[in-house]
């Protein structure tokens, strides 16, 4: 039976590898969480309600003055009303928001991101876990108004333009000529 000798040198570099290739997964790993291990309860939910959420999706941010103060935890379409219903998983930080906080889809840029945009009201009541936002505005469908635009004759207002060709414009003389009775 033949033994090859390893030097200890071979073995300490292959072990040291090991680690370090190991230090690089755990590494990864956490960078991948954004810092949030799942322990404990550090966010609570609030729900929103919208005709329509765009290109939103789990895990989008929420923030707060363009601050990110949540994200997305679910969405979920009511069978009854077909609207969207999106859960925000908030930090327990901003626990107090008022009552008639608003809540908004936007995108970063043109075609970036999408987010929910909140703004605080004034209500001394403030909202509890699991309460709806009550004030929302849906995503804006950039196509879709572009659409409308282009074929709608670029910002001209709509409505028969035949009938008001024909309309005398409203300062004419012929308007100012009032039926006064004779004294």
């Amino acid at each position: 039976m033949r033994y090859s000798m390893r030097s200890p040198r071979i073995e300490f570099a292959v072990g040291a590898f090991l680690l370090l290739a190991l230090g690089s997964v755990l590494v990864l790993a956490l960078a991948s969480t954004n810092r949030q291990w799942g322990f404990g309860n550090d966010s609570y939910e609030l729900k929103a309600r919208f005709t329509s959420i765009g290109a939103l999706r789990p895990n989008a941010p929420i923030k707060i003055a363009g601050v990110a103060v949540g994200k997305v935890a679910d969405i979920q379409v009511d069978p009854v009303k077909y609207d969207s219903v999106v859960t925000l998983a908030m930090d327990v930080k901003f626990k107090d928001l008022p009552a008639d906080t608003s809540a908004g889809i936007f995108t970063n840029g043109l075609l970036g991101e999408s987010y929910i945009g909140l703004s605080p009201g004034g209500d001394p009541e403030t909202l509890k876990p699991g309460d709806e936002i009550f004030m929302t505005q849906p995503a804006v469908d950039l196509i879709q108004m572009v659409g409308k635009y282009m074929f709608s004759g670029g910002g001209k207002p709509g409505g028969d333009t035949a009938a008001a060709e024909e309309a005398p414009p409203s300062d004419t003389p012929a308007d100012t000529a009032t039926t006064e009775e004779p004294k």
